[in-house]
């Protein structure tokens, strides 16, 4: 959870600079170069120089800021979200109209590229790697079942709305891809701000024409569009981080401290500093490729773990009341098993080594605090225990 929330809200924060620094751009303002990615990075200047990045400063700015509001308290409004929800659709929809009267059909060709003689770059292992990154793209569909208690008949709404968002969004999703490839070829789009890369390109390639007008205004509202709806991902996953601590606190799994909750602002504010500073530090300091495939990688090991949990629950406690029933028990969670690890193979191995370290800290975390501490085992051992608890 903290592969998916923490270092998820970094490789957004890292997407969100580099919308930033494209709306900058656009209105004639330059951002000093050296601050504006990871270290490393090449980053071409508004003068056409190129140079390489040291630190990526917007990136930490924008995680401060939603650190200090989640601390400081924030009441989330549904319709706030409908709002921002509604900007991010508009703006898809947005790019799919317009860009498509620009599109290179020659850009689509080929269809496949060759592969480059490396597992993963372009060609069949190109499409599964790229299937894997852009997992990180489908986080947080589950968060649906979060509004089960105010459905009127959850056992039938609930798989309608995840299911139902999952196609609609997919339908988007293939379609803004072809329009943006469409627009300029591949390989200027792996960058931090894609659309934006695209939609520049369709304004170049509309002048001259009746619509120069309307695409002359659609880079700075599809840009300003992406900022609203980052910065509100990012809110919704730094404001997920410190409650998974908080519960696992409670649990007994971390220390009392992790679950201590500010006297005037009524937030967990200890660990949303500490998740806020780790999020600043990865946004700051890594790549968004990598940020993406940690994120895609660690969720993706979150679904194995929990379809497997499908199958023991399943037989070992036949009894307990489902409202919602996965249906085909076995084959559906071991074709979700399956799935994902074909996904997670096709990621590179420095990313399954990272994998590797991380469940081992948190192993090392577990049975050197956790496993005596929990108040699960404790109440095992002594026989108690609520119901909850045993559940």
């Amino acid at each position: 959870m903290i592969l998916e929330y923490a270092l998820g809200a970094a490789t957004v924060a890292v997407g969100w600079s580099g919308y930033l620094i494209s709306i900058l751009h656009n209105v004639g303002l330059s951002f000093p170069a050296l601050l504006s990615a990871a270290p490393g990075t090449a980053v071409t200047t508004l003068a056409g120089q190129t140079v390489t990045a040291v630190f990526n400063l917007p990136a930490v700015l924008i995680t401060a800021a939603v650190t200090v509001l989640l601390v400081i308290g924030i009441k989330e409004s549904a319709n706030v979200n409908s709002v921002i929800v509604i900007v991010k659709v508009v703006v898809v929809i947005a790019v799919i109209g317009t860009g498509w009267m620009f599109v290179r059909a020659a850009n689509w060709h080929p269809f496949i590229p060759a592969n480059t003689g490396v597992f993963g770059e372009f060609g069949w292992s190109g499409i599964f790697r790229g299937a894997a990154v852009i997992f990180f793209a489908y986080i947080g569909f589950d968060a649906v079942s979060t509004t089960a208690q105010e459905a009127r008949n959850p056992q039938r709404d609930m798989p309608i709305g995840i299911l139902g968002s999952l196609a609609i969004c997919t339908i988007l999703y293939v379609l803004v891809s072809g329009v943006m490839v469409g627009l300029v070829p591949y390989k200027e789009l792996g960058v931090a701000a894609p659309m934006a890369v695209a939609i520049d390109a369709a304004k170049i390639q509309a002048q001259g024409t009746r619509w120069y007008g309307l695409m002359s205004m659609m880079p700075i509202l599809v840009k300003l569009g992406a900022l609203a709806g980052l910065s509100s991902v990012m809110v919704v996953m730094m404001l997920a981080q410190p409650r998974v601590f908080y519960s696992m606190a409670k649990d007994g799994l971390l220390p009392p401290w992790a679950r201590k909750v500010h006297p005037r602002f009524r937030t967990p504010h200890i660990t949303t500093i500490i998740t806020g500073i780790a999020v600043g530090i990865a946004a700051g300091f890594t790549p968004i490729r990598i940020l993406g495939e940690l994120v895609s990688i660690g969720t993706l090991m979150a679904f194995v773990i929990v379809s497997i949990g499908i199958i023991f629950l399943r037989y070992q406690r036949p009894e307990l009341v489902r409202p919602f029933r996965t249906p085909l028990v076995p084959l559906v969670p071991i074709l979700s098993v399956l799935v994902s690890l074909t996904l997670m193979a096709s990621l590179p191995r420095e990313t399954w080594e990272r994998l590797v370290i991380w469940m081992g800290i948190g192993i090392v975390i577990y049975f050197a605090y956790g496993y005596r501490q929990s108040e699960l085992r404790k109440a095992s051992v002594m026989g108690g225990g609520t119901e909850e608890q045993k559940t």
